[in-house]
This record gives structure tokens, C-alpha cells and sequence, in this order.
């Protein structure tokens, strides 16, 4: 199962005139980073919203966003009097030494920190509504996890259809390797025989075998070609496993593309070299991906 790093889920709960609303939004991360907005009194909160979310999610930037609203707020908020006096004051100030004109009316001032405040009666009770605040974030988590299930599913067709790609490409290139060797021997002793034709100079099997199998050795790829297979069976049973392995499978994209790189460096046929350049193309359209999973 794979899981995408990319995800967003909401809940929302009423109860006793307080409605608390839960938004998570995830984005893909090297590691786990969660950043939590919440009103002033849940502050104290934030590392037991934070255990919750870890418990959901393991990779990635995780927002939350709390937000608890009365359902009346008829008599639960007065304008701080001190508090917009001192606003005041200053604007004042500064728009003398600027020689500029106050402003006519106070309404831009009731979005200011402190001008609004909470008559005590309605002032958040933590404790009261701290286990509806978990049960909502439970099912935003859910949500949350839901969604990113299904952007993992298509992530998971997406990599398979990749990754069958890749392997019928290595099979052309297990197909064509042999026939490298056998080209070259070919090419060689023709190319040998003509520079030789008058001087009178021969050139005894031994020696093209012994120059063959240099060449040989070098142009060998059938040690790349084992370890792409396994690796692509790797791949594979990582797509098929319970957890998601974000971290394995850009792992395994590093060594394929090793792999590929060496296979292109050592071949000297049309073919392979074809066949090299769509298998980079894969590999690269791999990484895109498994960069967003968990």
C-alpha cells in the first residue's frame, strides 16, 4: 500500500453552543514536520494535537488548522477600551510627524490584536472540550487518510506501468548484449585484414581473441543486468507491501539509475544505447513520484 505525502481532510463537530472545526493539509517533506494554528488557549495543547498526528502520518509537512467558534455570540465580547485608546494614540502620533490625516472612523481597528475581547463567560473551558476537540481531529486524521490512500493507489498504477516499461526495455538490452561481442570480434578482424592485406603481416586467431576478450570484459553488462531485475523485483514487492516505503523506493530509483548509467557507459550497440535512454526516462518519471510518497 502506498501512501501519498500529498492529502487534506476536515471535520467539524457542535456541541453546547461551541462549533469546533478541524482542516489538515499535507505536503510532501523529507521528514515529519507538523505546524499547528490553534486559538490561544489550546497552546498548551499543541504536543498532545501534535502525538495525534504523528500517529497518523509519518513523512511530510502536516498543517492543522483548529478553529472553535460560538454558535451565539450574542453578550460574549466587548471592545477593549484601553486597548484601542493605545492604537489610537499612536496612529495619532505617527500621522502627525508624517503630516498626514487621521482616519475618520475606528473600523479598521476592531480587527487589531486585543480590541475584541471575550466576556468571561464565554471564554473557552480547554479542559470541557478537549475530548470533542480530539474526536473531530480523529476524523479530519481519517479523512485525511482516506485521501491520501486513493493519490497513493494512482501513485502505485503510475509506478507498475513505469517500472513494466523498464523491464521490457532490459530485456532488449539482455537480448542485444550478446550480439555486441560477436559485432566487434567481426568488425575487427575485418578492419585488422584490411590494414594487413599487403604488409605481408598476419594476425593469428590467438591474438583476436585475446583483444576479443578484453573487450569482453569491458563491455561485460550481464552484473547490471541481474541487479536491474532485482531491483525492479524489489520495487515491486515494496508496492505490494502493508506499509508505505517512500524512503526505500527512492533508494531503489538511485541504484537503478546507477545501474542504467553504467550499462549506457559500458555498451557499443544502437540498441542498448536506445534502450538506455528510455530507461532513464522511466527512472526519472519514478523519482517524480515516489518524491510524494510516505
Amino acid at each position: 500500500m502506498l501512501l501519498s505525502m500529498t492529502g487534506y481532510g476536515d471535520a467539524r463537530e457542535q456541541e453546547g453552543g461551541r462549533l469546533i472545526a478541524v482542516e489538515v493539509r499535507t505536503v510532501n517533506n523529507r521528514y515529519l514536520k507538523v505546524s499547528i494554528r490553534c486559538p490561544d488557549a489550546y497552546s498548551a495543547r499543541e504536543q498532545e494535537i501534535e502525538k495525534l498526528v504523528r500517529n497518523s502520518v509519518a513523512r511530510g509537512t502536516v498543517n492543522i488548522a483548529l478553529r472553535i467558534d460560538s454558535v451565539s455570540r450574542s453578550g460574549q465580547y466587548h471592545i477593549n477600551h484601553d486597548v484601542i485608546q493605545s492604537y489610537w494614540e499612536q496612529l495619532i502620533a505617527i500621522t502627525d510627524e508624517m503630516h498626514l490625516s487621521p482616519p475618520a472612523q475606528l473600523t479598521d481597528f476592531l480587527t487589531l490584536p486585543g480590541v475584541i475581547v471575550e466576556d468571561e463567560d464565554g471564554r473557552t473551558d480547554v479542559d470541557a472540550e478537549w475530548p470533542l476537540v480530539q474526536k473531530v481531529l480523529k476524523k479530519a486524521l481519517a479523512q485525511l487518510d482516506e485521501f491520501r490512500q486513493r493519490e497513493g493507489d494512482s501513485m502505485r498504477q503510475d509506478l507498475v506501468q513505469q517500472c513494466e516499461l523498464i523491464a521490457a526495455q532490459l530485456e532488449t538490452v539482455a537480448e542485444r548484449a550478446p550480439t555486441v561481442i560477436v559485432q566487434y570480434r567481426d568488425k575487427l578482424k575485418d578492419r585488422v585484414t584490411q590494414l594487413l592485406r599487403d604488409t605481408g603481416v598476419s594476425v593469428t586467431d590467438a591474438d583476436l581473441i585475446r583483444e576479443v576478450s578484453l573487450f569482453a570484459d569491458r563491455c561485460d553488462i550481464n552484473e547490471e543486468i541481474t541487479r536491474m531485475r532485482s531491483h525492479l523485483d524489489q520495487f515491486s514487492e515494496c508496492l505490494n507491501q502493508k506499509e508505505s516505503a517512500g524512503r526505500k523506493l527512492e533508494f531503489l530509483c538511485q541504484e537503478m539509475f546507477r545501474e542504467v548509467n553504467t550499462i549506457g557507459s559500458k555498451s557499443n550497440n544502437v540498441d542498448i544505447a536506445h534502450a538506455v535512454v528510455e530507461m532513464k526516462g522511466c527512472i526519472e518519471r519514478l523519482r517524480e513520484i515516489v518524491q510524494n510518497v510516505e
